[in-house]
């Protein structure tokens, strides 16, 4: 089994099941990391992406970005940081994972933490997480 090729499509009760699972555990683990944790499906995958209270310089000028600050801060604030996406193979708890590379605008495969290519959703967001700190 190639762990960046093929896959199963995720049913709707296996879905639920695996949102709660991820939002949980962001929940328990990484609070104050971010404002929302967004999780969705397509087909066999999981897509996990986070919005969080970005960062504007105390100096922020508005003339340069054409955007008052808090238009700015808002406009970031809704912005996705795209965490991993998730690839599903029939086993809730045996999926493989790509990051994001804003360098190429796609996902990248790559190995969870724990140094193989199949993990739990929750190993899944710890790997990404990286994203998420400061």
């Amino acid at each position: 089994m190639d762990p960046q090729s093929g896959g199963q499509k995720i049913q709707d009760a296996a879905k639920r099941r695996i949102s709660r699972r991820i939002l949980d555990h962001a929940a328990e683990h990484y609070a104050g990391k971010y404002n929302r944790i967004d999780v969705r499906f397509r087909g066999q995958f999981c897509y996990i992406d986070a919005y969080t209270e970005p960062y504007v310089a105390a100096d922020y000028d508005p003339t340069l970005f054409g955007e008052s600050r808090e238009a700015y801060i808002e406009r970031l604030r809704n912005m996705p940081t795209h965490l991993c996406r998730l690839r599903y193979f029939g086993d809730e708890n045996q999926w493989s994972m790509a990051f994001y590379t804003y360098s190429h605008e796609e996902y990248e495969p790559c190995v969870f933490n724990n140094g193989c290519w199949y993990g739990t959703p929750e190993e899944g967001f710890d790997t990404s997480a990286v994203y998420l700190t400061e």
